[in-house]
């Protein structure tokens, strides 16, 4: 008789059990492996996604960066040109065909206009817009040269006794008031043959937060001299803004009147782009904004020249050094009077030839011809 297995004959044996349980560890490591291998495209297209997102916000930050720094300087730039009035119809009405050649080359001419709308209170828009009912303190002719490595610049005394287009003999200044920048620009090419390319107009009580900005302003003073509650030494005199603007305003008690005033005005505008050029403003960012703040709020321009040519023009002139620009006065005859107003003549001979050399760009190199700025003056 068989002794029975204890099994039941569909049961397994352990050795079946053991090769099962053998098997389906096998089988396990397949299929896993399998899934392990069905996996990989899948986590390498999560990988790719995840590097795409990355790029993506890369190159959105990217993008951003350049807008705020495009943006920033676009706003930065805004901040000064936005202060710059604008003089309207500066040309209005000249004659293209009876004004004088447009220069060659790149040179170009601004007749400069200082006025002292600011003293009563004013602003420089006001002197902008408010123009035609003014006369002229300052008129001054610059001329850059074409590669803006220098410039000339020549004073014309207010009290000049010109022909005024369609007023007879008057005085240079008096053009200002009778017909705005138009007629005062036709006077001023009349007189010296040079074509005005651009107008611009100084506040010169602007000169007293440009001066204060820049923590004051050094100036050299040939002989000790007051003026009102100010008093210049003899020598060099640092001046305040309060103490600036009455030393371009003085003309009393100045040996040769407005002309000694004109010398001051061209000492003072020298020794104040001297003081921003090479005493560290530039690398002072605070106290440049503010001093550019003070400069563009005392500014107006012909409207013909926006906030890009306003850019475009100043980067031009980033070479220019102050020991390039020579000032000069226009060559003066004598002085005398006119009824009851004291006039300046201007010598026409010694002038044609100062305007010419100014016109061709060769009036630096013959600067010893021309009374140009003493070291010391007054």
């Amino acid at each position: 008789m068989t002794r029975s297995s204890g099994l039941r004959d569909d049961q397994p044996t352990s050795d079946e059990r053991s090769g099962r349980v053998a098997g389906a560890g096998a089988e396990g490591d397949i299929v896993a492996s399998r899934d392990a291998v069905g996996a990989a495209p899948g986590r390498t297209t999560s990988r790719r996604s995840v590097l795409r997102r990355v790029a993506l916000v890369l190159l959105t930050v990217a993008v951003v960066f350049v807008l705020v720094l495009v943006g920033g300087a676009w706003w930065l730039v805004h901040r000064y040109t936005a202060n710059v009035a604008g003089v309207p119809d500066v040309f209005a009405g000249l004659d293209e065909a009876a004004r004088p050649p447009v220069a060659v080359g790149d040179a170009f001419t601004v007749l400069l206009v200082g006025s002292d709308v600011g003293a009563a209170g004013g602003t420089t828009g006001q002197a902008a817009t408010e123009a035609v009912a003014s006369r002229s303190d300052v008129l001054m002719l610059l001329r850059v040269a074409g590669d803006r490595q220098s410039a000339s610049v020549v004073s014309i005394p207010r009290d000049s006794w010109v022909d005024v287009p369609g007023r007879g003999l008057n005085k240079i200044n008096a053009a200002y008031a009778f017909g705005g920048p138009p007629l005062l620009i036709r006077t001023v090419e009349q007189l010296t043959d040079i074509r005005v390319d651009n107008f611009a107009v100084v506040d010169v009580a602007g000169f007293k937060g440009m001066t204060d900005a820049l923590g004051g302003v050094d100036v050299q003073v040939s002989e000790a001299i007051s003026f009102g509650d100010h008093r210049f030494e003899r020598g060099l005199n640092h001046l305040d803004g309060d103490q600036a603007l009455a030393y371009v305003r003085q003309h009393t008690e100045l040996p040769r009147g407005d002309l000694d005033r004109v010398q001051r005005q061209q000492n003072y505008i020298r020794a104040m782009f001297a003081e921003v050029h090479d005493n560290g403003i530039l690398r002072r960012p605070s106290q440049l904004d503010e001093f550019l703040l003070a400069f563009t709020s005392s500014v107006g321009v012909d409207d013909t020249l926006g906030d890009l040519d306003l850019v475009a023009l100043a980067a031009s002139l980033r070479d220019l050094r102050p020991g390039n620009i020579v000032f000069f006065t226009a060559p003066v005859a004598g002085l005398g009077m006119e009824g009851d107003q004291s006039v300046v003549y201007l010598d026409d001979r010694a002038g044609d030839q100062m305007w010419q050399h100014m016109s061709d760009g060769t009036l630096n190199r013959n600067s010893a011809r021309f009374e140009i700025l003493p070291a010391a003056p007054r």
